[in-house]
Order: structure tokens, then C-alpha cells, then sequence
């Protein structure tokens, strides 16, 4: 019988996860029923949201409650189908658990088409909800034109990396913000941004007067807290915001929000909060853009891949001490595996 890990929430967090957030439990792995597939996960999204969806906040989706396997994209493959549309040796993806293997109805998982030609690893990345995710974000809300300037906060991740490479295909100025001097040297040598302000070392208000002297007209913020007060005193009239995290204050007790909230009413800007599923209808049509700008060159993304299940809260936090490089994923299994069982 095959024995499944998973990681069950035992407390919400108080900063960062801890080892009394979540525990590690073994059970024997479940067998699916009429309508059902098993998968065995091999790759393992780790996202800001995931912190989100500890705590009992008002969210988008109801919470992870107590007791319940943790919650997370993966991308494994099938190995036992009772569903008509699927057969073993498919590959998925979807909204899956913290575990080696999840069963459940066929409808909650996407077939991939993958055939070798890609790395596996780009369909929790770029073509995946985190492409999607700078798609919509930068193009639809953030609109940008040729001659805007665009900054992104959170520059260097997964979905700010893309998203500022898409506002540089509209022929918009791009700024970004990241926490490294090595990431943002990656920002402007491979990502052809054409400025970028490392905030653990520079001073970012005056970086961004620097860079960014006639305003900003797209502010595409990952992580609110000070960077979003900084970016928000320097607004253009009718300036949008996308958005899309606020990665600074979900480890703090009371979040905070910018001080000069009042610039958005003087500059007349238009702040929109967004959650990627929104679009969920529109993936494809997504997916198909950024795998041609992708196979054009005209995009450049990177995974950082950690291995080990058991390693997975620990892992978590790198997205929080910005020690990440890139999209963050969790090998669980190896990509052959599938083929033994």
C-alpha cells in the first residue's frame, strides 16, 4: 500500500510559519471513487497567497481550517482514473493539497499538453496561473501605452519578473523594485527593464525620482507597506494600480495601509485589487500569448526548485526573506516516477 505525507494545519500563524504551524502526518493513500483520479504530485507551487490562506482573515476562498491538508497548486501525474476524460500517465494540473498524492473529482484538474519539449516546471511558472496572473494584471487593468512609465514592486518574482517583461512588449518604460543588487542587475541585463531600485540598499523615494521623473502612470504592486507609499506620492493623473499582493504585511500582526491613501483621489487613479481565477474562462487565450512571446525570446522567466515535501513550511518562507530566486516550486517526486507505479 502506498503511504501518503501531508501537511496538516494545526495553528494559525502568528508571523512567520513555524514548525507549530503545520505537521506532518503519513496515511495510506487514498483510492479513487466513480468520477475520481489519483495523482501523484511532483511539483508543488509555493505562493504568497498560501500564507493568506492559513490565517482566517476575509479572503477570496474560504481559509484552510484546522486540521485540514494544506492547500496548493501542483503538477503531477495521473496514475489511477476512474473519470472518462483521463487515463493513467496523464499529466495535471490544478488546485491540489500539501501531499504526495490527491485524489478527487477529474474536474478539478487541467490536462497538460506537455511533451518533453518544455521544461515541466513552466506550467507553475509562465504558462500557469502566475503568467496569467501578470497577463491580466499588466495588461488588462494596468493598460499600459507606449511611453508610460511602469513600475513593479516585487520585480524580481515570479509574477513581477513577467509582468514588467509584458509592459516592455507595449513599449512602456519599465522600473523595478526588487531586494538585491543580483536581482535587479537580472531585472535590466535579462529581463530588459529599464531601471531597477534594490530597497535593502537605496533609498527608494529618491531612487524612484531619479528613475522616474516625469511620475508614474502604471504602479503594478506586489507588496504594498512603504514601497506602495512611495510609489503612490508619485502618481500621474489617471494612473492605474493594479493590484496583485501585499506580500510586506502578511507576516505582521495589524497590516497597515499606505499613509497617503488621499493620492489616489488627487491624481483621479484607479486601484484595482485582482484575483487571478477571476479570469479563469481566459486562460487559454493567456497561455497561447505568452507561449509565442516566450518561443520569440521576448520573455524570460526562472523556477527555483527546492526538493523535499518535508522541507515545504521552510520553504515557504524564503518568498518572505527574499531569498528566492524566481518562481518558487518544491520537487516532490521525480518527473519519471509516475512510470513505476
Amino acid at each position: 500500500m502506498k503511504t501518503n505525507r501531508q501537511w496538516r494545519l494545526r495553528q494559525r500563524p502568528q508571523g512567520q510559519v513555524s514548525t507549530e504551524t503545520l505537521e506532518l502526518v503519513t496515511e495510506p493513500a487514498p483510492s479513487p471513487a466513480d468520477g475520481q483520479i489519483l495523482v501523484r504530485n511532483v511539483y508543488l507551487s509555493l505562493d504568497p497567497t498560501n500564507r493568506i490562506w492559513m490565517t482566517d482573515m476575509a479572503q477570496y476562498m474560504p481559509p484552510v481550517a484546522l486540521g485540514e491538508v494544506m492547500r496548493g497548486g501542483t503538477i503531477g501525474r495521473v496514475i489511477e482514473s476512474r473519470h472518462p476524460a483521463f487515463t493513467p500517465g496523464d499529466w495535471v494540473s490544478g488546485m491540489g493539497q500539501w501531499q504526495d498524492y490527491w485524489c478527487g473529482p477529474g474536474e478539478q484538474m487541467a490536462k497538460l499538453p506537455w511533451d518533453g519539449t518544455l521544461p515541466l516546471t513552466i506550467y507553475s511558472g509562465l504558462l500557469g496561473m502566475i503568467g496569467c496572473t501578470a497577463y491580466f494584471g499588466m495588461l488588462e487593468i494596468g493598460n499600459p501605452q507606449a511611453g508610460d512609465t511602469v513600475v513593479v514592486s516585487g520585480a524580481a518574482g515570479a509574477v513581477g519578473s513577467i509582468a514588467g517583461q509584458l509592459a516592455k512588449i507595449r513599449s512602456a518604460r519599465v522600473i523595478g523594485v526588487a531586494g538585491s543588487r543580483a536581482k535587479c542587475d537580472w531585472l535590466v541585463t535579462d529581463c530588459g527593464f529599464d531601471g531597477a531600485i534594490d530597497y535593502r540598499a537605496e533609498d527608494v523615494p529618491a531612487r524612484l525620482d531619479a528613475l522616474a521623473p516625469d511620475g508614474i502612470d502604471v504602479y503594478f504592486d506586489n507588496v504594498g507597506g512603504a514601497i506602495t507609499e512611495a510609489a503612490f506620492d508619485r502618481l500621474n493623473l489617471n494612473a492605474r494600480v493594479p493590484l496583485c499582493g501585499l506580500i510586506s504585511t502578511y507576516n505582521k500582526p495589524v497590516p497597515t495601509g499606505p499613509r497617503n491613501y488621499h493620492m489616489i483621489l488627487m491624481r483621479r487613479a484607479i486601484v484595482r485589487g485582482f484575483i487571478v481565477m477571476d479570469y479563469l474562462p481566459r486562460f487559454s487565450e493567456a497561455i497561447a500569448q505568452l507561449a509565442q512571446w516566450y518561443a520569440a525570446g521576448k520573455i524570460h522567466y526562472r523556477v527555483d526548485v527546492r526538493d523535499g515535501l518535508e522541507h515545504a513550511p521552510a520553504h515557504l518562507n524564503a518568498l518572505f526573506d527574499g531569498s528566492n530566486q524566481g518562481k518558487l516550486i518544491v520537487r516532490i517526486a521525480d518527473e519519471d516516477e509516475g512510470d513505476r507505479l
